[in-house]
């Protein structure tokens, strides 16, 4: 089976529901990293329920899971996330049930033996009053599917980074398991656990989540620019770059203007690999 342009434009579901409770919200928080100190009195309202528990804006990446791609066609095995995008509509709440919707936006194909870019959204609301909650914006690089027939060309430009240091640095360890408790919110791909299988496929051990990775920066911007206050942070895209294993050290670099936040993320101790560009995180004003 290969990849039909026509019946990819097709693929969309309605009325998926998904209910998370304040345990789903706090193993997220414990899986970015958070909580590593139970005395940091800044982290301790993202892991503890009392007296109201907070949320990590990109939690949102991991409430809505539709198997949207699962049977469209392309190479599983040679599949990466190439971007990822957040619109919140109001701050997420510590629990609650979803109903989301989600669609294959555009598709491209950059021709036989380079692969092919499909986008999808996923549009999710609160079941309780109906209100638009967040809208995902995912880019699915298949690089073993060029030359489906599809259109070529891309998709919009990423965010540009600014032309000057950065302002500032916040550097995050991650643990050496900190890719099978971040499994447990629901990705459960074995190349984050398996190390034979991570072997076969070229890393020298299993990786941690893309999303994972992306969670932490926005845990960097928490702290760093928004005060621990999750109910600023609006919008929050990533350009994928490199794998990250666990155990690194994640430095996210941070420009600020007015209430765009723009970002990379590297690894240190790895020859400042990038493994996050083009970051943009918008500010409520």
């Amino acid at each position: 089976m290969a990849l039909n342009y026509e019946k990819l434009m097709q693929l969309k579901r309605e009325g998926d529901r998904f209910k998370y409770t304040d345990r789903e919200t706090m193993l997220y928080a414990i899986g970015i990293g958070m909580g590593a100190d139970p005395l940091d009195k800044n982290e301790l309202p993202y892991v503890f329920e009392q007296p109201a528990l907070k949320t990590v804006p990109s939690m949102a990446t991991v409430l809505t899971r539709i198997p949207l791609l699962k049977d469209c066609g392309y190479d599983y095995s040679k599949v990466v996330h190439g971007e990822q995008r957040l619109i919140l509509h109001r701050p997420l709440p510590a629990e609650g049930e979803l109903v989301a919707s989600a669609r294959v936006t555009e598709a491209y194909d950059k021709g036989a033996g380079k692969g092919a870019v499909i986008y999808t959204e996923t549009a999710a609301r609160s079941a309780a009053d109906g209100q638009a909650m967040f809208t995902l914006n995912s880019v699915t690089f298949a690089r073993g599917d060029g030359g489906f027939g599809g259109p070529s060309g891309s998709g919009p430009a990423p965010h540009a980074l600014p032309d000057r240091k950065p302002d500032s640095t916040v550097t995050l360890g991650t643990s050496h398991g900190q890719a099978l408790l971040y499994r447990l919110s629901g990705d459960r791909n074995p190349l984050h656990a398996d190390p034979e299988l991570a072997r076969r496929v070229g890393f020298s051990a299993p990786i941690l989540h893309g999303l994972c990775t992306y969670g932490v920066a926005c845990r960097a911007i928490l702290q760093s620019v928004a005060a621990y206050d999750h109910t600023r942070i609006t919008g929050f895209d990533v350009r994928f770059s490199a794998p990250v294993y666990p155990g690194d050290s994640i430095a996210t670099d941070l420009w600020v203007d007015g209430t765009i936040v723009s970002f990379r993320c590297r690894i240190p101790q790895r020859e400042n690999i990038v493994v996050i560009n083009n970051g943009k995180c918008l500010l409520a004003a």
